[in-house]
């Protein structure tokens, strides 16, 4: 028994760990830091040492950048209506009902089916892309996010029909449209019909152009592969977080194949940029208005926050919704 042991009493040792709640604590991927996770939390997942973007989930980064859903106070309607479709600031999640299938009955070290359920039982979601239309400082606009966390944020048929529902959306209520981007590439458990959904939602995107509506593309932590591929690098606007790894084959598998050494930062956010891949690179933090200061000019509509600063003597509302 140490000196220390002596001194301090076992038990009140065994109770002061006991006190310590689990995930109050987190370590950043980047630089290892000990960060405290409520503070990381109102940082929105960014390290406050490094400024290392973590990834977060499909519905996080929709709730970061929707408009809170009205509560039913606006209206009459939306109190009858419980504030689902009459008000404009309701958030309508699209494709909720579309769910994936095993048509090949694809078995690899595990059967695809088995892999669907552990991803859907991990993440609470059907597949790797959650679609939403909402607003952005009271400017109407569909969303869709990709779920890393959900088999690499694969694309396959659900994530590919999911996207043209924002797409069809988006056209049929004159409105931009904004992705967030993560994933390694197509499905291979769903062989060709994964690699269709790269035609089939350019295709789609192809539509967006000819109607003259704009679609922001932003690109986070990795965005690879066929996904990179089609509609995440077919913006209007393509945008980045900060040192996210952007490309079609990876570093390691570069290595692998043609024996190549990549050089430091090679398919990151800056080297696109430096290179004209890539239009901006915004942080996290800064997000949500930037789309919307884009989005409005683009589309010629004043948000709030320009209504705002166009009052003098009034207080511009960020209406920002972090909890």
């Amino acid at each position: 028994m140490s000196w220390i042991e002596r001194i301090i009493n076992k038990s009140t040792l065994e109770a002061c760990k006991a006190n310590i709640p689990e995930g109050v604590w987190t370590k950043c991927d980047s630089c290892e830091q000990i960060l405290y996770r409520i503070e990381l939390q109102k940082n929105l997942e960014v390290c406050p040492k490094c400024d290392h973007h973590m990834r977060i989930s499909a519905r996080e980064r929709l709730d970061l950048l929707l408009d809170k859903p009205c509560d039913g106070s606006c209206k009459k309607e939306c109190r009858e209506e419980a504030c689902t479709t009459k008000c404009k600031k309701a958030r309508i999640e699209l494709g909720a009902e579309l769910e994936p299938k095993d048509p090949l009955k694809f078995k690899d070290n595990k059967k695809y089916k088995d892999r669907l359920t552990a991803a859907q039982k991990m993440t609470k979601e059907k597949d790797a892309l959650v679609v939403m239309k909402g607003t952005l400082f009271d400017m109407l606009i569909v969303t869709a996010a990709f779920d890393f966390s959900f088999m690499g944020g694969s694309m396959g048929s659900v994530v590919g029909a999911r996207f043209v529902a924002a797409v069809e959306q988006a056209l049929t209520d004159h409105c931009p449209l904004v992705c967030f981007s993560t994933s390694g590439g197509a499905r291979m458990q769903e062989g060709l019909i994964s690699l269709m959904q790269m035609a089939k939602t350019s295709a789609a995107l192809a539509k967006m152009q000819e109607r003259g509506l704009p679609y922001i593309s932003v690109l986070t932590n990795p965005t690879m592969g066929g996904v990179s591929a089609s509609l995440a690098m077919l913006g209007d606007i393509n945008i980045a977080e900060p040192k996210a790894l952007i490309g079609f084959a990876g570093p390691r598998v570069i290595l692998q194949t043609v024996r190549e050494v990549l050089p430091p930062g090679f398919q990151s956010s800056e080297f696109l940029i430096e290179k004209g891949a890539i239009d901006m690179i915004v942080r996290r933090l800064d997000m949500r208005q930037t789309l919307a200061s884009i989005l409005s000019k683009l589309m010629h509509i004043p948000t709030v926050l320009q209504v705002a600063a166009s009052r003098p003597g009034r207080e511009t509302d960020e209406r920002r919704h972090i909890t």
